[in-house]
């Protein structure tokens, strides 16, 4: 059956039957055929698909970003084109890496004046952008800057290292020789001061360490660099050049070597500088941890940023355990145990040594401290590697019922404060919040104590080296002991507490307050003439005025609290 509905009529419009056109009668069977509507329907159908992709495939051309849709196809897609985060390794080989330590928030910006390491890195020129939205700076209007940006950083990225020579490989894996050189400071001496330094040699080049040999080679074609006549120089790299304590540090060979051929092969290969240095001597000590290891260490390697790798002769594990926190804020990479290792690293640059200055003391020096370092930075870096939150003192009538706090050093050994809790008791009364402690192993945990106190209390010795753990501002009071101990009072704790911007306050011990009246009679030199066993070296010092106890005259103590309390409103 053949449907009329969308069919034309047989005659045209008010036409008659003489003048009407009749169609041929084949046409109208075949037109009356093709426009069924089940047909036509399904022709409507694939019109409507055909015209939905062709504007589909051109609105691509035209289409607005919309942040709203493409917040997560294309971040997906922007993470599945960039390379997986992860911590680079100063070596060739693959490395797990180690999470990163944070400094605190609140010291952030102090570190970062110091030109410090820092655990994160941003693209050169680039700031931090939330992903997926436009900012006003993007290049391209309307698109998200972490697209905008993405082939402008590559393109830098890859420009930057196509411009930036690369080092040449030597056959058997170092770096070329062309470029070798060695500089050392062997100056020890310092007018005004009676600890040499020890030597230092920095060395560039194909440098490659081979701990079990105890030795550094330097591919050095043309020999230079004052070299005896075998090729080497010896050093001992611990940084306080003492004759009664470098024989128990290791000795490690410099030796210039004229080819590639004739240093060991490399086992492992770094992009980043080493350096070589000891912790034998007195690093038992706190201070000397400070002066002799630490202080010379964040001197040497400051300026690099984390990118060093630390070899570690005289190992010990439990001092390394002791002060990581502090290692790991000055080395991206673990330390690497000198007197076991068996391999050989190779490195481009290398350092023998540590650079110092006097104890506890950092002062501008064309060779030491090029960069001119202060005790104030070392603070900062101490700050940020230990998460300590102040960087200034308690100011007084801040809050209502607020004490300064007092921290007294208490010390078990010799140098004890005797009449301590007396003592305490006085600053009590004078308004102090005391806190009596003596420091530990727990480096972090008793750097937090001293850096919530106002005041430092202490007999002087190792203790008040912690003096480096307090705010800007805070106060430092040292009880001298007997014995002509003014220069060794100044020069280790009073001149270090200015640098660091303490306020500094000083009590000298009389005959009367020391426990030596009990062992030595009045004309003994002990007080006739203290300072010629000064003269006699630290060994007869040792055994006499550094053991000896103190039991101050309350009395004459109580106006120096006093004054250790009006510093501290200055």
């Amino acid at each position: 059956m053949t449907s009329t509905a969308y069919s034309r009529s047989s005659k045209l419009p008010g036409g008659g039957g003489g003048g009407e056109r009749r169609l041929p009668p084949r046409l109208m069977r075949s037109l009356t055929t093709k426009i069924e509507p089940k047909k036509l329907g399904v022709g409507l159908l694939a019109g409507c698909c055909l015209a939905l992709l062709t504007y589909v495939s051109l609105a691509k051309l035209f289409a607005i970003y919309s942040p709203v849709f493409a917040s997560t196809a294309n971040t997906s897609a922007l993470m599945q084109s960039s390379p997986p985060s992860s911590s680079s390794v100063p070596e060739t080989e693959a490395v797990p890496p180690r999470e990163a330590v944070a400094s605190a928030g609140d010291n952030d910006s102090a570190v970062d004046r110091v030109d410090l390491p820092e655990e994160k890195q941003l693209l050169p020129g680039a700031e931090p952008q939330d992903p997926g939205f436009p900012t006003a700076d993007s290049q391209e209007p309307g698109l998200p800057a972490a697209v905008s940006r993405k082939d402008d950083a590559e393109k830098a990225a890859a420009a930057a290292a196509a411009s930036e020579p690369k080092p040449e490989k030597s056959s058997n894996g170092g770096a070329a020789a062309g470029d070798a050189k060695i500089k050392c400071d062997e100056n020890g001496v310092d007018e005004g001061f009676p600890y040499a330094r020890p030597s230092v040699c920095e060395l560039y080049g194909d440098v490659r360490v081979s701990p079990k040999e105890k030795t550094m080679y330097l591919v050095n074609p043309s020999g230079a660099g004052g070299f005896d006549e075998n090729g080497e120089k010896r050093l001992r790299p611990y940084a306080r050049k003492d004759d009664f304590l470098l024989p128990g540090v290791v000795e490690v060979t410099v030796k210039s070597v004229p080819s590639a051929a004739a240093a060991p092969k490399c086992t492992k290969q770094y992009a980043v500088p080493t350096v070589v240095f000891s912790i034998a001597g007195y690093t038992d000590n706190f201070f000397h941890d400070m002066t002799d290891a630490m202080i010379p260490l964040f001197l040497t390697t400051a300026h690099l940023k984390g990118e060093v790798q630390l070899l570690i002769t005289n190992y010990k594990p439990w001092w390394v355990q002791k002060y990581t926190p502090l290692l790991r804020k000055l080395s991206n990479y673990d330390v690497i145990n000198f007197d076991e290792d068996a391999g050989v690293h190779c490195f481009t640059q290398g350092y023998l040594g540590l650079y110092r200055d006097r104890d506890l003391i950092i002062s501008p020096h064309p060779t030491r401290n090029p960069r001119n370092y202060t005790m104030v930075d070392y603070n900062r870096f101490l700050r940020g590697a230990l998460e300590l939150r102040r960087d200034r003192p308690s100011v007084l009538g801040e809050e209502p019922g607020m004490r300064p706090r007092m921290l007294i050093i208490s010390r078990a050994g010799t140098r004890k404060l005797l009449n301590l809790e007396a003592v305490a008791a006085a600053a009590a009364e004078l308004g102090f919040n005391v806190t009596v402690a003596e420091a530990g192993a727990d480096v972090p945990a008793f750097a937090a104590l001293v850096n919530s106190a106002d005041v430092l209390l202490a007999v002087h010795g190792a203790g008040l080296t912690n003096q480096i753990f307090l705010p800007a501002d805070a106060v430092v009071l040292q009880i001298v002991p007997w014995g002509n101990m003014d220069w060794m009072a100044t020069n280790f704790y009073g001149q270090p507490a200015r640098d660091m911007q303490l306020r500094y306050v000083e009590y000298y011990v009389g005959e009367e307050e020391t426990s030596l009246k009990n062992k030595y009679p009045r004309d003994h030199m002990v007080f006739k003439d203290p300072k010629a066993l000064h003269a006699q070296g630290w060994q007869t010092l040792a055994a006499t005025i550094m053991k000896q106890d103190v039991e101050v005259n309350l009395t004459r103590f109580r106006p120096f609290l006093l004054q250790a309390l009006d510093r501290l409103q200055q």
